[in-house]
């Protein structure tokens, strides 16, 4: 037992990943075409898109919303963890990488359940609220321009119900959220993101070392 994270080999990795839970054709082909990217390693780890997958079944997820799409990876997995009339509402701006994922989520049958907007994600979620669907959500995810976390953030926890989750991605940032040398806006505005979250009484917070670091909140 220990109490702190396992540092991992190159075995144990693969172990972990091939054991650790069930992957299938579609998701294999999507991760490594997107891996082939040159901006291939801001897909989300398989690992991390298996958890998020049994999260939605655990919380009964039917209507979710994520902000930043990439080439579709963390969309595809969500959407095939949510019941028949699930909902998945995909905010991105670039439609040549979320172009690349949409084939898959014909592949994987689950297109009709993600509805890609290409557009601001501040001026989608501002749509929602404003057509009232707050407090309606069920699950939020937060992973794209890191200087607009906060924004992300306080506009997923209107439109989130009460015992919703916002799960927001990069939170240790490959290390340097505890690098005091690094003082560039994206990392600022990580830490400051990460305090206010811990500060919040709004939610219940838990911070996983999975992939790039993962915080969940839970809106009370």
């Amino acid at each position: 037992m220990s109490a702190y994270m396992l540092t991992y080999s190159e075995e144990l990795a693969a172990y972990l990943r091939n054991t650790g839970q069930r992957d299938t054709d579609v998701l294999k082909a999507l991760r490594e075409e997107t891996a082939k990217l040159p901006m291939g390693l801001m897909q989300i780890s398989q690992e991390q898109g298996a958890f998020m997958a049994n999260l939605m079944r655990m919380i009964n997820a039917r209507k979710t919303i994520e902000v930043g799409t990439f080439t579709g990876y963390s969309a595809l997995v969500v959407a095939s963890a949510l019941p028949e009339d699930g909902r998945v509402i995909a905010c991105d701006v670039s439609d040549e990488w979320t172009r690349l994922g949409r084939k898959y989520w014909e592949q994987a049958g689950v297109a009709g359940k993600i509805d890609l907007i290409l557009r601001p994600a501040t001026e989608t979620m501002d749509d929602l609220i404003e057509r009232g669907e707050a407090g309606t959500f069920d699950f939020a995810f937060i992973d794209a321009d890191k200087s607009n976390y906060d924004n992300y953030y306080e506009r997923a926890l209107v439109l989130l119900r009460q015992g919703g989750v916002v799960a927001i991605d990069n939170v240790l940032w490959s290390g340097a959220v505890v690098d005091d040398g690094r003082q560039d806006d994206d990392t600022r505005a990580i830490r400051a993101l990460n305090q206010k979250i811990h500060d919040d009484e709004r939610v219940d917070v838990n911070m996983l070392p999975i992939g790039d670091g993962l915080t969940l909140a839970v809106k009370r």
